[in-house]
């Protein structure tokens, strides 16, 4: 019953989710520009927003829990477990005030509505996964522009995300070059709970009742650590401590 349940809701939400993103686009395209960065921001705000409100559809609910101060003004690199491809909107979301960017695939930036305007515009970086040079010389170069625009850069270590929940391995090349090119970052490990509930089915229909919860840990200033190879390590370990 809960499954046929999940495949007419499924249906609903995703004509809201795709009404957002056709609405949004060319939203994003009018503030981009005709008035900026700052008013596409905005706009890629509120599109999350309304996004979060569309998976409400399926039961889904979201707590974001951030006892921290981070401060503003400053570069920050925030690592985090990746459950589902909505971990996004939370993070950018509950974030904004840190300009959340985000090392994507580069099959993102085409194709999809709102989403590949914003990769391919809104500061954010699209890599070659299948060309690890490529990749590489994009993520310098992105963690360059953080600390140019004093933005927040969210990198997913483990490469892809978990079906299960259960956490894979971190890949540290990336983050090593973040760190290098970003010496005065602040680092925010997070931890995401839940969000692969959404497709335990698979992507049709979606899982129902999900409650998608993001842990904020302590922010660490990366100057302060000289083995950042240990720093990854630890950060890791951090990250899925809380994975339950």
């Amino acid at each position: 019953m809960i499954k046929i349940l999940a495949y007419l809701l499924t249906i609903i939400y995703f004509l809201f989710f795709g009404l957002t993103l056709v609405v949004f686009h060319p939203i994003q395209w009018f503030s981009h520009n005709l008035f900026g960065y700052k008013a596409h921001k905005i706009s890629v705000d509120w599109m999350q927003f309304f996004l979060m409100r569309s998976l409400n559809i399926l039961g889904t609910r979201f707590s974001f829990n951030n006892p921290h101060k981070i401060a503003t003004g400053r570069p920050v690199i925030i690592v985090s477990n990746h459950q589902s491809m909505y971990d996004i909107p939370p993070l950018i979301w509950y974030l904004r005030k840190h300009h959340v960017k985000f090392v994507s695939k580069k099959e993102l930036g085409k194709g999809i509505p709102s989403i590949s305007y914003n990769l391919r515009h809104g500061g954010s970086v699209l890599i070659d996964r299948k060309d690890a040079k490529q990749a590489l010389k994009a993520i310098e170069d992105f963690a360059k522009r953080i600390v140019e625009n004093n933005w927040a850069a969210v990198i997913f270590p483990e490469g892809t995300r978990s079906r299960d929940g259960n956490p894979k391995p971190f890949k540290t090349n990336g983050l090593l070059t973040m760190f290098k090119h970003a010496p005065n970052a602040i680092i925010l490990p997070v931890t995401v709970n839940n969000s692969w509930k959404t497709l335990k089915y698979g992507k049709f229909p979606m899982g129902l009742g999900a409650h998608i919860k993001f842990t904020v840990h302590k922010p660490l200033e990366l100057s302060d650590f000289e083995d950042k190879t240990l720093l990854i390590n630890d950060i890791e370990a951090t990250i899925k401590t809380a994975i339950i």
